[in-house]
């Protein structure tokens, strides 16, 4: 183990690289990173666009397997799991919100977060998917239960969204710049309500951003520049 990763690290990526082909030309999303997350923490991940922000948040929720490098959920290997097997452990303890909602467009607002809660099965440890009604009314969405997506502002679309990412309960809450498509009083909104489900609920958050105002309202800033970690900064 590197020393400098905690022996309590929920998620982490040990010299991970990522090299995607362009034609004949190789291009590097991610170089040589390694990084921690402990369970409860809330960590930004910053850098201008094309720094490698997404890339890293995507691969450590196990969408996107790194060329080099190993990444572990809950201290067990992720990366060298097949496709399958990644998206039981995922189910198990991440739960992704993106730049855009992604809703489902024909399925009512319940509807979304109810598929999402009937996707995974309890594990071992009894862990049963959250109800979609509670978690919709978490978010401030008790009347809309039924709303399609078309019928839903940016705001309340996003909320759904977040409502769907807790259906199974995870260890660890991964936003690709989840207030990209919104006006900034809306972003607001959603970052607040995102800080308030963290404290009820107790997740781990690591969120991707450019916005440096956004990035410093976490405890922990890393910063990401070509690829590369440049940055790891306690705020508080």
């Amino acid at each position: 183990m590197n020393a400098t990763m905690p022996r309590d690290a929920l998620a982490e990526c040990r010299s991970v690289s990522v090299v995607y082909a362009r034609g004949a030309r190789a291009m590097t999303a991610l170089d040589g990173v390694d990084l921690a997350v402990r369970p409860g923490e809330r960590v930004s991940l910053w850098g201008r666009s094309g720094s490698g922000k997404t890339t890293l948040v995507h691969v450590l929720g196990g969408l996107v397997s790194p060329t080099r490098g190993e990444v572990l959920l809950q201290g067990r290997p992720l990366s060298s799991l097949d496709a399958a097997a990644r998206g039981r452990a995922r189910a198990a303890a991440v739960g992704h919100i993106f730049q855009g909602a992604n809703l489902l467009p024909t399925f009512s607002a319940f509807e979304n977060v109810a598929f999402a809660a009937r996707l995974g099965e309890p594990d071992g440890d009894g862990r049963t998917p959250r109800d979609g009604r509670e978690l919709l009314e978490l978010v401030g969405l008790a009347t809309k239960l039924d709303h399609l997506p078309a019928e839903l502002s940016g705001g309340e679309a996003q909320r759904v969204a977040i409502a769907r990412a807790l259906a199974q309960r995870p260890q660890v809450l991964l936003c690709d710049e989840p207030t990209g498509q919104l006006d900034s009083d809306t972003g607001l909104r959603v970052l607040d309500l995102i800080d308030a489900l963290q404290r009820e609920l107790g997740f781990a958050i690591v969120l991707a951003t450019h916005d440096p105002d956004v990035a410093a309202r976490a405890r922990r800033v890393v910063t990401l520049e070509d690829g590369r970690v440049v940055g790891d900064e306690e705020l508080r």
